[in-house]
């Protein structure tokens, strides 16, 4: 039988106030790792507040793994001051790319699930291991095309990339059924590719519906289907701990925790 697991949220500026006041129960919470690459402010020192409460989960969204840019060697830097001084439990970041000819887009773009491409993210996450001193996790992304050229289920190119780079896996359950109706993908596949000693934190968060497709946007609660999907998850990969994601239209706190308290819940 499936337990529920460790909650937490994604913490936004918004929440900070209520969330210190009221110290919810929460396993961890989980923070945009590029909030804090400022010296000094109140973010900052919001998050010396938290961590003292709270295991901490450090989420990069610029990093951009996937570009054939060269690694960006101040983001890293920045990125292994901040890990170094705040010791988070987690540190993420996602199998995609954002930057080309050192522009940058506001967005997680899709791999090709290639060979070539699998080698060339896969050699950049163990570079980012190896500047960090530590294992990261890597998170599959929502995707809204399809490249021809691909040739390696996305299930195991996301798990190959975790073998050859020795690297864990962030299992985004909202994303893979995302990629699960607007792709066709079979989820069970795709869950069974993953390695569950690579498993290490899992996502959930809402979507919503246009023109045919189901869009990212971490702006509602978290649907049935994915609840239905995250349930799997657990029974495969055990009781990871699961951070509830909304980054837009945010709701009261109230509304995010009883999210979180449907993670403990779930079964």
């Amino acid at each position: 039988m499936t337990r529920g697991a460790p909650a937490g949220i994604g913490l936004r500026a918004p929440h900070y106030r209520e969330a210190w006041e009221r110290r919810p129960v929460l396993a961890l919470v989980e923070v945009h790792a590029e909030n804090f690459f400022g010296a000094g402010g109140q973010p900052l020192a919001w998050l010396e507040r938290f961590r003292g409460a709270y295991p901490l989960s450090l989420h990069g969204v610029g990093l951009s793994l996937g570009s054939a840019d060269p690694l960006d060697e101040t983001h890293l830097a920045r990125l292994d001051s901040l890990v170094r001084r705040f010791e988070p439990r987690f540190v993420s970041e996602h199998l995609s790319w954002s930057s080309y000819g050192s522009r940058h887009a506001n967005d997680l773009l899709p791999l090709p699930f290639t060979t070539e491409a699998l080698e060339h993210v896969a050699e950049r996450v163990a570079r980012v291991q190896e500047r960090l001193g530590r294992r990261i996790l890597v998170e599959n992304v929502s995707r809204y095309i399809a490249f021809p050229e691909s040739t390696i289920p996305e299930g195991e190119f996301v798990a190959e990339v975790a073998r050859r780079a020795g690297c864990g896996v962030l299992l985004d359950v909202n994303n893979l059924w995302i990629n699960v109706v607007n792709h066709g993908l079979d989820a069970e596949r795709y869950l069974a590719a993953l390695d569950p000693a690579s498993v290490e934190e899992m996502h959930v968060a809402g979507f919503e519906r246009a023109e045919g497709l189901l869009i990212d946007t971490h702006g509602a609660r978290v649907d049935d289907d994915v609840w239905s999907l995250y349930t799997r998850a657990l029974a495969l990969f055990g009781p990871k701990p699961t951070i509830v994601e909304w980054d837009v239209d945010l709701p009261p706190l109230e509304v995010l925790l009883g999210e979180a308290e449907k993670v403990r819940n779930a079964a």
